[in-house]
């Protein structure tokens, strides 16, 4: 098994950071919207939304590595948008859905 696979996602370095700096708050309501738009009723593994939103979003900002968007994610799930299964420090063995009772598919 690689190291990969039992270390938690790594934390933002100094770089990724000053990127993730440059982003407005209207840039991480349309990050957020489209990790929400890519889960559904159904479980699905963070690691799978994640790759998905980050080449869906056309004017993304190239070098926010995806453990930006699984931390935007938590947050998601912290504020009652998503709910988890797994540690969410591990995006390949975590999953997210829309809560129950959410009309969106």
């Amino acid at each position: 098994m690689d190291s990969h696979d039992v270390e938690p996602d790594p934390p933002l370095n100094a770089e990724q950071l000053a990127l993730v700096e440059k982003l407005s708050e209207e840039d991480v309501r349309k990050i957020d919207e489209a990790l929400r738009s890519n889960a559904n009723n159904n479980w699905r593994k963070v690691a799978f939304i994640v790759g998905i939103t980050m080449s869906d979003l056309p004017d993304r900002i190239y070098g926010i590595p995806d453990v930006y968007y699984a931390g935007r994610i938590k947050h998601l799930v912290e504020k009652g948008l998503l709910e988890s299964q797994g540690n969410l420090s591990y995006m390949r063995y975590s999953e997210v859905r829309l809560p129950l009772g959410n009309n969106e598919t």
